[in-house]
């Protein structure tokens, strides 16, 4: 009888402890980021992009909540952006390509020099090979795909190459993802002429819409949750160019003759990459502080 009263008593007990507990809602977390609509259309390289379509919508609907909502990223490229978009923008005109490729390295490599696991390296992200092949010097002391401005005009005979080959900017952008050949032969064997009529690989599918992602959420800040007012843009560099026609044995010594120091040179050329400049010296050019500009050896700031 004990055996059976005991455990009764014990459910009962508990049940009434549980009972008197004060009732608790489920804490649910909530955005107050509320992103906009998809525009209906976009004007991208110069063309009106409809963007009605249910899957065009929905894949762009995708990178867009990738970026907005990659806070510290986005900012970062926007910081970003204010210093070396006034340096791209340029460079792109004079090669008559349009505006909104400056998009691009924001989505291969962050406005950053980066390298890819393939082993793709700059702002732009050339292989060793394409690199050399449109020009750039590769070697043990230099590699000019860390040069910004070299290698956006790089970019721009590839853009431009790619452009002739698949008939549009959109498919030439597909292009520098997948490469000519493999963008014309999808369009081959698919007998599609538009980038959003193809079933491409799915890093190839996603990066012209990450690019128009990318160029809404930076063209319209406010409505994707990010003030530029509290934002701290990064400025320009203020620059000196020297051409140098003559070997450099030692940079760090040749850097402290310019009154700065090794690491301040290779901020402003990450193209170096060595202590010193032997090979193929025809005409390189060296950026150099400006006078009076906050760019100098700390010493020079506890003085």
């Amino acid at each position: 009888m004990m055996k059976t009263v005991i455990p009764f008593l014990f459910v009962v007990l508990l049940y009434s402890c549980q009972s008197n507990k004060p009732e608790t809602k489920p804490i649910v977390q909530t955005s107050k980021q509320n992103l906009p609509p998809i525009p209906k259309s976009i004007v991208l390289f110069g063309e009106k992009i409809s963007l009605e379509d249910e899957d065009i919508r929905e894949r762009l609907d995708r990178e867009i909540m990738a970026n907005a909502y990659f806070h510290s990223q986005t900012i970062l490229n926007m910081k970003r952006a204010a210093r070396y978009f006034p340096l791209i923008e340029p460079i792109l005109k004079q090669e008559n390509i349009p505006n909104d490729f400056k998009y691009l390295p924001v989505i291969e490599s962050n406005l950053a020099n980066v390298t890819s696991p393939a082993g793709a390296k700059g702002y732009w992200q050339f292989m060793p090979e394409t690199g050399r092949e449109y020009n750039l010097i590769i070697d043990d002391e230099v590699d000019e795909r860390y040069n910004l401005e070299k290698s956006t005009r790089a970019a721009c005979r590839y853009l431009k190459i790619a452009k002739d080959s698949v008939a549009t900017w959109m498919l030439a952008t597909a292009a520098y993802n997948r490469g000519i050949r493999g963008v014309k032969s999808d369009m081959a064997w698919q007998e599609a002429t538009h980038y959003f009529d193809m079933d491409l690989n799915s890093e190839t599918a996603r990066y012209v819409l990450r690019l128009i992602a990318v160029k809404l959420i930076m063209e319209n800040p406010e409505k994707y949750g990010f003030d530029p007012k509290t934002i701290e843009l990064y400025k320009p560099f203020s620059i000196e160019r020297v051409s140098v026609t003559l070997p450099i044995d030692n940079l760090a010594q040749w850097s402290k003759g310019k009154g700065i120091n090794y690491k301040i040179l290779v901020k402003l050329n990450p193209w170096i990459l060595s202590n010193k400049l032997t090979k193929n010296i025809g005409v390189l050019e060296i950026l150099l502080p400006a006078k009076n500009v906050n760019l100098k050896p700390y010493a020079a700031y506890s003085n």
